[in-house]
């Protein structure tokens, strides 16, 4: 089996240093290919996709699929993130246990409490 991408949801927005509005995105799983080449999800039992923000009148919630990044943090299957315009998938959550919560912006939707 081998991971062919990383899961993850955007769960906001930030501006950069040079004024460039980011996405920040949360690592919630991956998608495998096992040795016959079916494909499968594996999902972080802790993500909660009630818990993500979406427009009003939505009731589902969009993952993106992002190639696995290496252990240098460079991609594997090349390019970058989301045309390079969000920062790594990887800003808590997997299997690390170093997952933290967004932080919310000055004037943004109400804290979620959890």
């Amino acid at each position: 089996m081998r991971k062919i991408y990383d899961l993850a949801v955007k769960t906001g927005e930030y501006t950069n240093q040079y004024g460039e509005t980011k996405g920040r995105w949360l690592n919630v799983g991956r998608v495998m290919q096992d040795d016959n080449g079916g494909k499968f999800i594996l999902l972080n039992r802790t993500f909660n996709p009630a818990g993500v923000e979406v427009q009003p009148g939505r009731d589902s919630v969009a993952l993106s699929m992002f190639p696995p990044k290496d252990q240098n943090g460079g991609n594997q299957g090349g390019g970058n993130y989301g045309g390079g315009s969000a920062p790594s998938p990887n800003n808590g959550g997997g299997d690390n246990g170093n997952w933290q919560p967004p932080v919310s912006q000055p004037g943004g939707e109400a804290d979620i409490p959890f």
